[in-house]
């Protein structure tokens, strides 16, 4: 009876993580769908309502809400992807580096660490967008710079409090090398504490992509993003609401998603903090 009771809890507590899993997977799937082309104008359609031939109306050239929502989603929630990947693979293996070895590697790494956590990562994030320009290549970049010492700094403690255990010694003591021993023994339990922060982190660099475009720095016309797409929209908020609605619900409702699941995950992992 109580195993049955604590399978039926798991499956309840798993719904967070397959929910977003099929939220994202709609969203790769939905442009296929879509009617028609999201960079098309048509301006004798501009600013039309939602209606049968249009779900969520048009904006004001005549281009299809739903089908800019659909390929813009491609675009935040996949820009947001690449960057969190690109994080982990340069945070988690220098901070796990540093922390193993330590010495003057561990104590540069930290310094530089320091330096880009010293603001919060919007401030970060704005002003290399600022020096680097528009884009979203260069939005992709200045995030990435903002981000990647949060992911060091967690990997790095991770090490720092497990390498003075015993199955660690006992790797360094039979000949290990250090490649192997943060391979086979160290990075098991970094990857819990990273996947949490990753999956958390995915609505706040949605949120980040999103309002770094809204003021000019991350997508660029034509292109569907969803917070250049609430951007386009701000001069029509009294007569065609929708072109502010529909963008701010799919970002509003993506970030709830991924926080959610990143709750579910830390509670399934044992994750502290």
């Amino acid at each position: 009876m109580k195993m049955a009771k604590e399978t039926n809890t798991r499956r309840v507590l798993s719904f967070p993580l397959l929910l977003l899993l099929t939220y994202l997977f709609v969203l790769a799937a939905l442009p296929l769908w879509t009617p028609y082309d999201p960079l098309e104008i048509k301006m004798s359609d501009r600013l039309l309502p939602p209606s049968a031939d249009h779900l969520f109306g048009t904006d004001h050239l005549g281009r299809d809400v739903l089908s800019r929502i659909a390929a813009g989603g491609q675009v935040t929630v996949g820009t947001a992807a690449l960057i969190l990947l690109l994080v982990l693979v340069i945070g988690v293996p220098l901070g796990m580096l540093a922390g193993f070895r330590g010495g003057w590697l561990d104590r540069w790494l930290m310094r530089a660490v320091d330096a880009f956590l010293a603001f919060p990562d919007f401030i970060v994030a704005i002003v290399l967008s600022g020096l680097l320009g528009p884009g979203m290549w260069n939005l992709v970049l200045a995030i990435v710079l903002a981000k990647w010492g949060s992911y060091a700094r967690l990997a790095r403690s991770t090490v720092l409090a497990e390498k003075g255990k015993d199955y660690v010694l006992m790797a360094v003591v039979s000949g290990l090398s250090t490649f192997q021993i943060i391979r086979k023994h160290l990075l098991p339990h970094v990857l819990g504490n990273v996947l949490v922060l990753a999956t958390l982190d995915l609505g706040k660099t949605i949120l980040l992509i999103a309002s770094l475009s809204y003021i000019g720095l991350g997508a660029q016309p034509p292109t569907p993003e969803w917070g250049a797409m609430l951007n386009e929209g701000r001069p029509y908020f009294q007569s065609a609401p929708h072109l502010m609605f529909i963008p701010g619900l799919a970002i509003m409702g993506t970030v709830l998603l991924a926080n959610i699941a990143g709750d579910w995950l830390r509670d399934r992992l044992d994750v502290k903090g």
